[in-house]
């Protein structure tokens, strides 16, 4: 059974289509993600999947059901960008409440909340109100509030917007450890986040799916990311297109290059390279970055 199914999925706002014959096939597993600029639809399908707002026409389920079905309750949920919890009372309180409304007991809903709080590493402010927290603790406490129950879908819509690097790397490690049992669809224009967290890729633009890509495909084995300190453009690029199994090699951007080659360890001829001439580099990857994936 696929996790999320979506046959020609349209969606219009008046004279406005957000989304405009959308079809895609996902299965459980790793992280995915939806990226796109703004006004690209990514929110209607998130609205979508949810239940929120229904299709102008089209298919779309979950696991099997209709979205918002009420076989769906504890399988899936969602965390929106502007989430926010009640000022006026404590986490454990709150999220007890939304333990209960997935039909929990009093006592095996307070458990679960505070489950679900030493996920994030908070359950020592369990106690505390949402005001007393910084704006990391706080996203990371409404990401708790949508572990709840153990759903087998999140959808988490820029889950580390504005978030300092020690919170934001907190969320990347929730996001893995919890992906065995969990799939999570993220949405987010910080490709350089999903870099480090998701496999597959989808883009969206003017409401249309332009792209499904996935960072692990075989092709990737086909190619190195490097990024030098400082350098001649010109001598790299001649020195490393004569080496052995190096095909092409191109600039992207200031100091950094895209090798592609069909030789194994050709990384020691390039260190031996870089020696030789005295060039020093910052970091050398495998694969193409995201963004060279999905524009070049």
């Amino acid at each position: 059974m696929s996790l999320i199914q979506c046959h020609n999925l349209t969606k219009h706002y008046a004279s406005k289509c957000a989304l405009n014959q959308v079809s895609l096939t996902l299965k459980a597993g790793q992280p995915i993600a939806l990226v796109g600029p703004n006004g690209a639809g990514k929110t209607t399908l998130f609205s979508l999947l949810c239940g929120y707002i229904q299709p102008s026409s089209g298919e779309i389920s979950l696991l099997g059901h209709a979205p918002g079905s009420p076989a769906l309750l504890g399988k899936v949920s969602s965390l929106p960008q502007d989430a926010s919890l009640d000022p006026n009372l404590t986490i454990i309180t709150q999220l007890t409440l939304f333990a209960r409304l997935q039909g929990f007991s009093k006592t095996a809903a307070q458990q679960e909340a505070l489950r679900v709080l030493s996920l994030v590493g908070l359950e020592s402010s369990a106690n505390q109100n949402p005001t007393a927290l910084s704006h990391g603790m706080s996203k990371r406490v409404s990401i708790a509030q949508a572990l709840i129950g153990e759903p087998e879908l999140v959808l988490l819509d820029e889950p580390t917007a504005g978030l300092d690097p020690a919170n934001a790397k907190i969320i990347r490690h929730l996001v893995k450890s919890q992906s065995g049992n969990t799939t999570f669809m993220i949405s987010s224009h910080n490709l350089d986040e999903l870099e480090k967290l998701c496999d597959q890729v989808l883009y969206l633009d003017n409401g249309k799916l332009n792209q499904s890509v996935s960072m692990s495909d075989s092709q990737q084995q086909n190619y190195l990311t490097l990024t030098m300190s400082q350098c001649q453009s010109d001598e790299l690029i001649s020195a490393i297109s004569a080496l052995e199994g190096v095909h092409t090699i191109a600039q992207k951007q200031e100091n950094e290059f895209i090798i592609q080659h069909d030789k194994a360890n050709i990384e020691i001829a390039l260190f031996t390279l870089f020696s030789k001439h005295n060039w020093q580099y910052k970091s050398l990857l495998k694969g193409r970055r995201l963004e060279e994936k999905l524009f070049s």
